[in-house]
């Protein structure tokens, strides 16, 4: 673990595994990944991330909404961003990377419907398209 970040709200609960998927949209797993990266390193990010919302998924009782390889595509293309330019605020941060808030920024990379096979469910793909 890297020296504490401050971390908001929604970050603090996901840890705690005490989130409400009704609330928790796609600028909420922006927040949560952005925190979690300033937290740990990449690999303890990525475990806590990805089986925090399949947690949430499960709770919802839609565990076929979790999506390994988007999970892990966004939250590498956030890594990545932050490697290239460190960030301590959240705002600025999206002011800079104003793509990541689009759930569709990974349309880039894949295939819409390579990202909603079983298989992208299960497993990290790699990108399909340049």
């Amino acid at each position: 673990m890297r020296d504490a970040p401050d971390c908001a709200p929604v970050t603090l609960a996901f840890e705690a595994h005490d989130i409400d998927a009704a609330t928790f949209h796609h600028a909420e797993h922006v927040r949560v990944a952005f925190d979690l990266l300033r937290k740990y390193d990449f690999l303890d990010a990525s475990v806590i991330y990805a089986k925090g919302i399949r947690t949430i998924a499960a709770r919802a009782g839609a565990p076929r909404k979790f999506n390994l390889t988007i999970t892990y595509a966004f939250l590498s293309l956030i890594a990545e961003r932050l490697a290239m330019k460190p960030a301590n605020d959240f705002d600025v941060f999206v002011g800079e990377n104003p793509d990541l808030m689009s759930k569709n920024v990974l349309l880039r990379w894949y295939d819409a419907e390579r990202l909603s096979t079983d298989a992208a469910r299960a497993i990290f793909l790699l990108p399909d398209m340049a």
